[in-house]
């Protein structure tokens, strides 16, 4: 243990601080263990870093997706629009039929009005010509019974 801690010393002096070696050295260094504060430090820069690291990633997630999801909405609503136009379209056209549907029914019930009301005219007139008849053949009927008195 002694012959280590020297050999230690030895490179130590030896080797530059800046060197990788000398940091390893240190690290694996059994006599000079880190303190639980240093450890926590660099625990929790760590994770600051990871955290920050994420947060980066996903703020430019974010910006990458933003113009898609604006375009995706876009869509949706002209979607939408379009659904709505639709919709409306084939309630008018709806409308339109029924209000045609109603236009041949009043027409038809016209119609049907008026041969009746031509029915009930030749029927009066059919009448009229009837009594004119009968009053003309009870004239006639008449004029021979008088005639047939002299």
């Amino acid at each position: 243990m002694l012959k280590l801690s020297l050999l230690v010393i030895v490179l130590a002096k030896a080797l530059p601080i800046n060197s990788p070696a000398y940091g390893q050295i240190i690290q694996t260094n059994p006599q000079q263990p880190q303190s639980f504060q240093e450890r926590m430090r660099q625990q929790q820069e760590q994770q600051n870093q990871q955290t920050q690291e994420q947060f980066q990633e996903t703020w430019l997630r974010l910006q990458l997706q933003q113009p898609q999801l604006q375009q995706q909405q876009l869509l949706q609503q002209q979607e939408f629009t379009r659904q709505q136009q639709e919709v409306i379209r084939q309630q008018q056209l709806r409308l339109q039929q029924q209000e045609t549907r109603l236009q041949q029914e009043q027409f038809t019930q016209q119609q049907q009005l008026r041969l009746q009301q031509q029915q009930l005219r030749q029927d009066q007139e059919l009448r009229q010509q009837q009594q004119f008849r009968l009053e003309q053949q009870r004239r006639q009927l008449q004029l021979r019974q008088q005639k047939g008195n002299l």
